[in-house]
């Protein structure tokens, strides 16, 4: 049977290395082609890559001529065989052309399907390959449409009959943001999202992946529930807006710096003429107590490090379950601790421990912007969930006092 052949071509601002790089690379490949990688660029060596989409594909390496070219076998979900992949890179002008050819490709009824995909799917990767490696932005993330939630927990079982909600699914907002489209949808703190479209919403994961395909300004249908009542609404999406990122080292440490110390001040505030004892209560017995609620701050900027050292060392964590805070940590970094003074003085020593890091940043790995990028929005974005925290403190010692 003839097989056929799909060739692509993209000319990057970058060099043959580090186009080379995103093809071989398991944290790179994550930055720009799927959400979950694991490359091992050898003859035999395995290639595996998933969306959260539910897509995936496995290979193995063929060859690998490291600034110059690489070969893979690719047997993507659904295709009835395996293909082959290759791709050169060229330095051109100041520049890399990178050439991938995917052949293999079969005909008949079979591989319609495919063949569109495989188009597809290309024509949009290495779209995106080329805004990661020249700007730092991922598009399948700035050019995300945003619901304009703020996400307070998935459902299960057990928080299902918390909040009287009839399901074991979904997902739980703690709140809207201003001028998006959650709110002008009439969404509020409390609905529970179960699902977008014709897609069901299980948890935060999929709530992302409802929006798979979709972009800024179409109108979708939400079914949530309100205090057990199931509800409708339809709601445009909307645009995420984008802030300035600090463009280096030394203006993301600087940026860090005055993020921590405004923080430390308002802890400080909070705490002023505190006893332990007050900062010991919980209100409920699911509550963190406001020491508790340090001591989750306090691993975080643990966490923080580890997080900074992977990235850099391009060896960034995967996680199989949901992310959810682990609450017997948070106790027994509380617990570890005498006073609320000594925890507040000890987290200002990681912070400044953290900007030192952030200040020793390699040049190497700050001009790798698909890195970089995300690394420094993320600190643009800190604030909001700091806010959440101050008012969970300020809760606490409240029903402490009463």
């Amino acid at each position: 049977m003839a097989s056929k052949s799909i060739t692509f071509k993209r000319t990057l601002n970058v060099s043959p290395l580090e186009a080379y790089r995103a093809f071989t690379n398991s944290t790179a490949l994550r930055e720009w082609l799927s959400d979950l990688a694991f490359a091992s660029p050898e003859k035999g060596g395995r290639l595996y890559l998933a969306r959260n989409t539910g897509y995936y594909a496995h290979g193995k390496y063929l060859s690998a001529d490291p600034g110059k070219k690489v070969a893979f076998t690719w047997h993507g979900m659904d295709e009835p065989a395996p293909s082959k992949v290759q791709v050169s890179v060229k330095a051109k002008h100041g520049g890399t052309v990178v050439t991938l050819t995917h052949s293999g490709i079969g005909a008949g009824k079979a591989w319609a399907k495919a063949v569109k995909a495989i188009q597809k799917g290309w024509e949009e990767s290495l779209e995106n390959l080329q805004s990661v490696l020249e700007t730092g932005h991922d598009l399948r993330f700035t050019l995300r449409p945003m619901l304009g939630v703020m996400v307070d927990s998935e459902i299960d079982a057990e928080r299902a009959h918390k909040y009287g909600v009839p399901v074991n699914y979904g997902v739980r907002l703690s709140g809207t943001v201003e001028g998006m489209g959650a709110r002008a949808a009439g969404l509020e703190g409390g609905d529970v999202i179960v699902a977008i479209g014709a897609k069901r919403v299980s948890n935060f994961p999929s709530l992302s992946a409802a929006l798979q395909g979709l972009r800024a300004g179409h109108t979708v249908k939400v079914t949530f529930y309100r205090n057990g009542e199931k509800r409708t609404a339809q709601m445009t999406l909307s645009a995420r807006p984008l802030p300035e990122v600090p463009a280096d080292a030394a203006a993301l440490a600087a940026y860090a710096r005055n993020y921590y110390a405004a923080l430390d001040a308002q802890l400080a505030e909070a705490f002023s003429g505190v006893s332990e004892a007050e900062a010991n209560f919980k209100p409920a017995p699911d509550e963190w107590s406001a020491k508790e609620v340090v001591a989750h701050l306090l691993q975080g900027e643990r966490d923080q490090h580890s997080a900074i050292t992977d990235s850099i060392l391009s060896n960034q964590r995967q996680y199989d379950g949901n992310f959810d805070n682990s609450h017997l940590r948070t106790r027994v970094v509380a617990e570890s601790y005498p006073t609320v003074a000594v925890m507040l003085a000890d987290l200002t020593r990681m912070e400044t421990e953290t900007v030192k890091l952030i200040q020793g940043l390699p040049a190497e790995y700050v001009a790798r912007k698909g890195s970089f990028w995300p690394f420094a929005y993320g600190y643009t974005q800190a604030q909001p969930h700091n806010d959440d925290h101050l008012a969970q403190i300020k809760a606490a010692l409240a029903a402490a006092r009463r």
